[in-house]
C-alpha cells in the first residue's frame, strides 16, 4: 500500500497519514524526518542535504528524491508507506515516479484531503502549541484540560507564528501555485482520490479507508 497524501497546509493530511500508518502498520514518512535521520546518522546523503540546510537553502529535488527512495529500502517499507508533504511540485513528482519505475515500483494512491481556504484559516487560528514539548491542541476540537496549559508537561500553549491568519494566507498562496498542480498530475495517472476534509476527523479517515480497501 503505497500512498501519497495531498492537501493544503492545515487540511489535516498529516493527522490522517499517521492514522493510516498506524492502522496498516506501515511507516508515515515525511521529508523532514528523513533529513533529520540521515543527518543524525551522518550518511552521505544526509551530509549533502545538511550543506544546503545550513545555508538556509532548499535541498535540490534530485537529492530529496534520492533520500526518499533510499528510505523505501528500509525493512519497514516492505508492506508500503504513507508519504506526507512530498512531493510538493510537479518536477519532484516526476522525479519520484522515474526513480520508483527503475525498480519496477509505483505509487498506488494519491489522496487529496480537500478543505476550502476559509475553513483552513479559521481552523489554524484555533491551533495552540506547547512551547516546551511541542504538543498540539485546538481551542475548539482538541482543547487542553486547562486553558493555555499543556496536558502533558504543563508548558504554556501559544499560537505559533505560522498559524496566524496572515501567515496561513501566504502559505496557501504558495500551495495553490506550487503544489495544487499535483492534483491534475495524479488525476492524469488515474491514482488521485479526493475526500471531503471538512468532515469530522473520523469520518474523513473512514472515507480514506473505503478508498484503499475498495
Amino acid at each position: 500500500m503505497k500512498i501519497i497524501m495531498l492537501g493544503a497546509p492545515g487540511a489535516g493530511k498529516g493527522t490522517q497519514a499517521k492514522k493510516l500508518a498506524a492502522k496498516y502498520d506501515i511507516p508515515h514518512i515525511s521529508t523532514g524526518d528523513i533529513f533529520r535521520a540521515n543527518i543524525k546518522k551522518g550518511t552521505e546523503l544526509g551530509t549533502k542535504a545538511k550543506v544546503y540546510m545550513d545555508q538556509g537553502l532548499l535541498v535540490p529535488d534530485e537529492l530529496v528524491v534520492d533520500l526518499v527512495v533510499d528510505r523505501f529500502k528500509e525493512p519497514d517499507c516492505q508492506q508500503g508507506y504513507v508519504l506526507d508533504g512530498f512531493p510538493r511540485t510537479i518536477p519532484q513528482a516526476k522525479a519520484l515516479d522515474e526513480a520508483l519505475a527503475k525498480s519496477g515500483d509505483a505509487v498506488e494512491y494519491a489522496i487529496d484531503v480537500d478543505v476550502p481556504d476559509a475553513n483552513i484559516i479559521s481552523r489554524m487560528a484555533g491551533r495552540r502549541a506547547c512551547i516546551n514539548c511541542g504538543g498540539t491542541y485546538h481551542v475548539e476540537t482538541i482543547p487542553p484540560k486547562q486553558e493555555g496549559i499543556c496536558d502533558v508537561c504543563g508548558g504554556e500553549l501559544v499560537l505559533r507564528e505560522d498559524d496566524k491568519p496572515e501567515t496561513v494566507e501566504k502559505r496557501l498562496k504558495v500551495y495553490h501555485e506550487q503544489t495544487q498542480p499535483l492534483i491534475e498530475y495524479y488525476q492524469g495517472k488515474n491514482i488521485l482520490k479526493s475526500v471531503d476534509g471538512t468532515k469530522d476527523l473520523e469520518l474523513v479517515f473512514k472515507d480514506i479507508i473505503d478508498i484503499v480497501e475498495a
